[in-house]
């Protein structure tokens, strides 16, 4: 027996049916048939109010714990073994399995609990589009999700999935009709996202982590500078630039904004031509400013790369915090000295100390106005963090001992040449005259006191905010959270595989990367389920380290699928997989060592709970 909902009149009611099979006298096969045991009534007397109330409703009795006592007599307690009548006839296209996936349930489910489901949709008929926009998007982003390719790819793979995700007939030039509708409402759709999350996720703002990567283009043309239709010059996107990869392809720079849980707010796409703290205004504005109701205050958190200049300057007159580290051997004597000196740390233990000062200083914003603020510094030493240098430049300082040793045995190498040349003295005594002259003029000498400055401050860090009351540890701990962030940029040109990206249009290019970051954000609530349902496989130091890594999750969900047997039945694959299995259970998704009709598949859907 099964709780059956069916429309009469244009009224939805509740039964109890029995699923029987009878054998069609047209075509002599055996069909699926209906076959009422007890009408219970209309839906509208039942509804509590509540949304998805039909689809609780069968989820309650499927549980067997129905919301409505009326179906309780009705509970299958004793389920008899079902025997499946498949007919397979040689010769004919039902001896191939065409296994398909049905992962998408759970990606749609994780839409609808962040609203994009209803918004793009809202939006359709705002606008009069006039294709299925939602069913498009979501064949873009599933197909990143899980089978990253190209755009008239992905397009092919509307195949592969076992309910179609488009409903209208497809014309293949929508894909790039659906890549201007991304483009026209990403900020719209992050926006939406922030807002869910914040409602029904906690999300949490008041410290928001920023860093900017680069992406590399199939491209050999920088894109031209153009003016926009107001009239204003706008720099061309995919443009050649400092790649973080070192690639020599036009590259587009990306801001990347994360929560304090770990899971993006929101990307905004620059120039490859433009530096790092240039973004900082930009993304900020567009992002966190315009989600901020409240207009609260709150910290961003970057590296030494960011945290200056400009974006100090934006940070000063917004009345916004930062909190970023600084160079250590790019400072100053007086800073080294400091650092050095041990007066004023506090030893956590004999692994770890740490001190503070607060410093005046002074910022020059475009318009010549100086701004004038308080910085709090923080420098610390970690053996952790000492031995982890002494390991990455062993081979550094045992050339150099032996380069001393025995200097006109050594040729310095083209590779070594940079490394070496910031040591090399800018000047050298001549020793029978006396006279100081270029060390061009002579073989270049090291110089020592340099390099042993150097290696005392191995072992050492810095860090300074505006946050001058922050706790001293909680600068540390917070600014240790921004390595998530680096994990983030890893999934998307890895997992993801965002790169070389092929469109060629800034819209193009910025709906490409939103659906990256759309795509990264369910990957992120994806672990925060596994996280919540099972807290014994989480590491203190990195949120998502012990959990699955996205690279398990996109394999697992790829071994989600189902093929069909005979006329009627479906099976799926792979159930017995331990990472697919792990992920089904943390959403409350159960599966019995069943056949299924497609019907019954479809309802799984209503199984699946977010308890973030």
């Amino acid at each position: 027996m099964f709780l059956d909902i069916f429309s009469n009149n244009g009224s939805k009611y509740i039964r109890i049916s029995e699923s029987i099979r009878v054998i069609d006298p047209n075509t002599g096969k055996s069909v699926p048939k209906k076959k009422t045991i007890k009408n219970i009534g209309p839906v509208s007397k039942f509804d509590d109010g509540k949304p998805d109330f039909i689809a609780r409703l069968k989820a309650s009795y499927a549980a067997g714990n129905p919301i409505i006592d009326e179906l309780r007599p009705y509970l299958n307690t004793e389920v008899p073994e079902e025997v499946y009548n498949i007919r397979i006839c040689e010769g004919t296209d039902d001896c191939i399995a065409h296994p398909r996936l049905i992962s998408n349930l759970l990606f749609e489910k994780l839409l609808e609990e962040l609203d994009l489901s209803q918004l793009i949709r809202s939006y359709k008929n705002k606008y009069n589009i006039g294709f299925d926009v939602y069913g498009f998007f979501k064949l873009l982003l599933f197909g990143r999700l899980l089978n990253p390719a190209s755009k008239w790819a992905t397009l092919k793979q509307r195949g592969d999935y076992a309910v179609p995700l488009i409903k209208d007939e497809v014309n293949e030039y929508d894909v790039y009709k659906t890549l201007d509708f991304v483009y026209d409402h990403h900020r719209a759709l992050f926006n939406r996202i922030n807002t869910t999350m914040v409602k029904n996720y906690h999300r949490t703002t008041n410290k928001v982590f920023y860093d900017v990567t680069n992406f590399y283009s199939e491209t050999d043309f920088n894109d031209e500078d153009y003016i926009n239709e107001k009239g204003e010059e706008e720099k061309g996107l995919r443009k050649k630039g400092v790649s973080k990869e070192n690639r020599k392809e036009p590259i587009v720079q990306m801001g990347l904004l994360m929560d304090e849980q770990g899971i993006p707010i929101s990307v905004e796409c620059f120039s490859g031509n433009t530096l790092d703290q240039q973004t900082v205004e930009n993304s900020f504005d567009h992002s966190v400013d315009s989600f901020n109701d409240k207009k609260q205050r709150y910290v961003y958190v970057c590296d030494k790369g960011i945290g200056k200049g400009e974006a100090i300057v934006y940070a000063i007159s917004h009345g916004v915090g930062y909190l970023t580290s600084r160079t250590v051997r790019g400072s100053s004597k007086k800073e080294k000295a400091w650092m050095l000196d041990p007066e004023g740390y506090t030893f956590v233990n004999d692994n770890f100390k740490y001190k503070t000062k607060i410093v005046k200083k002074k910022v020059k914003k475009s318009d010549g106005v100086e701004l004038e603020y308080s910085e709090k510094v923080l420098t610390y030493w970690s053996k952790k963090y000492y031995e982890k240098e002494v390991a990455e430049r062993k081979s550094f300082y045992d050339f150099v001992e032996k380069y001393l040793e025995d200097p006109s045995s050594f040729r310095v190498s083209k590779t070594q040449m940079p490394v070496i040349k910031k040591y090399l003295k800018k000047d050298a005594i001549n020793e029978k005259t006396g006279e100081l002259i270029e060390y061009s003029d002579l073989k270049a000498i090291l110089d020592t006191e340099k390099l042993k400055m150097d290696h005392d401050l191995m072992g050492y860090y810095t860090l300074a905010t505006s946050e001058i009351y922050m706790e001293d540890q909680e600068m540390i701990s917070t600014y240790g959270n921004l390595v998530e962030i680096e994990d983030q940029f890893r999934v998307m040109k890895g997992t993801l595989d965002a790169r070389p990206f092929f469109v060629r249009t800034k819209e193009h290019v910025i709906a490409h990367f939103s659906i990256c970051a759309i795509a990264l954000i369910l990957i992120r609530l994806i672990q925060r389920q596994l996280i919540e349902k099972h807290p014994e496989l989480v590491d203190d130091d990195l949120l998502f380290s012990n959990i699955l890594s996205a690279d398990r999750i996109q394999d697992a969900l790829n071994k989600w699928k189902i093929e069909k047997l005979g006329d009627t039945y479906y099976r799926f694959c792979d159930l017995d997989d331990p990472d697919l299995d792990l992920i089904l259970k943390s959403f409350n998704i159960n599966i019995p060592r069943k056949c299924f009709m497609i019907s019954e598949v479809k309802q799984l859907k209503s199984q699946i709970e977010m308890s973030l």
